[in-house]
């Protein structure tokens, strides 16, 4: 019987599946129970990622290495509600195969050139002369891994460009938003935006398809909030920025995670802080949200979604087609 070659979006639980797939990670792990070594692959195409799983390691592993594209055949099981692939076969791809490695790297849905203009646009119609003077600082200083960086490792926004898509949507958000509160200062919510995840540049180590393969040690040890009031504090400085703005840029930063479990010491203790808040969590989830129901066929459920706090959202197929 010929086995189907499909994507990763197309997998259905029990069948045994054929595909070209960019390997992101392998991992060697050990079972719990009776110590046998197996591996852990992260697979991904256009249309999503997924694990598999190597429980009988052979020779022909030995060649398995993150961002390369593998051919691999295998069967999609489930587990704990997530689909997996239980990986049978790999072997390298050949010339003969015509593979395109951008063919299989999820990025944005615009250009970076053209999220990073917008961004660059927002900054020189501000009115504020220090904050437009440290943002325009800081896009210099970051540009260019701005261009490829994804907005995390694993959750929302974990795609090439992925970051500068988060920040161009919320800049969308934040502009419909301060048009209802009018009382809001546009360029402090604006900045906040810009500046918010800005660090995750340093907190994270990205290649330039938006594959991270680990935190720094700096991003490990501190985190970005930290990264990022650093930055603000000796930019802020640099340009002869007043002392207040930059506290002010700095509690946004600080704040945006609004719990100290999720890494914010202090609450939002200003309006703009609340409300960048909200837009970031707000865009996030409708980003995972978005990809559920890509995934998902009409009228089902889809798997459960950790960054959602496991929920398993259902594609009532009504939704606007508009992307």
């Amino acid at each position: 019987m010929e086995i189907p070659v499909k994507k990763i979006g197309e997998f259905v639980k029990g069948e045994r599946v054929e595909g070209f797939f960019l390997l992101k990670s392998v991992t060697l792990k050990t079972t719990n129970s009776g110590g046998k070594k197996y591996l852990d692959l992260v697979l991904s195409d256009k249309t999503g990622d997924i694990l598999g799983k190597v429980w009988e390691i052979k020779p022909e592993h030995e060649e398995l290495k993150s961002n390369t594209v593998f051919k691999i055949r295998g069967t999609v099981n489930s587990w704990q509600g997530t689909l997996q692939l239980k990986v049978e076969h790999a072997s390298k791809v050949t010339e003969e195969d015509n593979i395109n490695l951008d063919d299989f790297v999820q990025s944005a849905p615009y250009t970076s050139d053209e999220m990073f203009n917008t961004i660059k646009n927002t900054v020189d119609n501000m009115n504020d002369v220090d904050i437009k003077n440290i943002l325009n600082r800081v896009l210099e200083l970051n540009k260019d891994k701005l261009m490829y960086y994804p907005a995390a490792k694993s959750n929302h926004h974990s795609i090439k460009g992925g970051l500068l898509y988060h920040i161009t949507t919320m800049l969308k958000l934040a502009e419909n938003i301060c048009g209802i509160y009018d009382f809001l200062n546009r360029d402090l919510v604006y900045a906040g935006v810009i500046l918010h995840d800005m660090a995750k540049i340093k907190e994270m180590s990205s290649n330039e398809m938006g594959i991270v393969d680990e935190y720094t040690l700096e991003g490990t040890l501190l985190g970005h909030i930290t990264q990022g009031i650093k930055e603000i504090e000796v930019i802020g400085k640099e340009v002869n920025a007043d002392s207040k703005i930059i506290m002010l840029l700095q509690h946004m930063v600080l704040s945006h995670h609004y719990e100290p479990e999720y890494g914010s010491p202090v609450k939002p203790l200003i309006p703009e802080a609340e409300m960048l808040h909200y837009l970031d969590v707000m865009d996030a989830r409708m980003y995972d949200m978005k990809k559920a129901i890509k995934e998902t066929k009409e009228n089902e459920f889809s798997e459960r979604i950790w960054s959602l706090d496991s929920r398993r959202i259902y594609n009532h197929g009504m939704h606007e087609k508009n992307n």
